[in-house]
């Protein structure tokens, strides 16, 4: 199959319409750039260890001071499990979230939501957009953050 055409969940290619991997994404990415703040797309990996195997994360977002933005329309289980692997792992790394809509449930008929997760587990999170405030704090560490080759 050609670039620019991914294969769904559901079986069969779709052509994508955006660099990105979601239109919420793409409609995050597009504020930013319009608003000229600086941040990098998919330019980091941090690796992450899965008992007996070794994986490799790619955050969303890296903002300039090191907060690390996770932009999520669904959060399966799959995800929930690498970041608190990621989190345990690599404490010392300011890991949030921008959920579509943080009261989703985390599954059907579940009374915890995105949001409740996040607070449960003392992580950071917000609803349609990365906040102002996040851009202004202090710059964190970066150790555990590697940074892709560019060619």
């Amino acid at each position: 199959m050609s670039k620019g055409y991914y294969f769904t969940r559901r079986g069969g290619y779709h052509k994508k319409a955006t660099p990105y991997r979601s239109g919420f994404e793409d409609k995050v990415i597009t504020v930013l750039k319009d608003a000229s703040i600086p941040y990098m797309y998919e330019k980091h990996n941090i690796n992450y260890k899965i008992p007996e195997s070794e994986h490799i994360y790619t955050p969303d977002i890296v903002l300039d001071n090191n907060i690390i933005v996770e932009l999520k329309g669904l959060f399966e289980i799959e995800d929930r499990k690498k970041h608190l692997l990621v989190k345990e792992q690599h404490p010392n790394l300011d890991i949030r979230f921008v959920f579509q809509n943080s009261s989703n449930k985390i599954y059907k008929g579940s009374k915890t939501s995105y949001g409740d997760w996040c607070s449960k587990n003392n992580i950071k999170y917000a609803d349609k957009m990365i906040p102002i405030s996040w851009f202004k704090e202090p710059e964190k560490s970066s150790k555990g953050l590697i940074k892709k080759k560019t060619k």
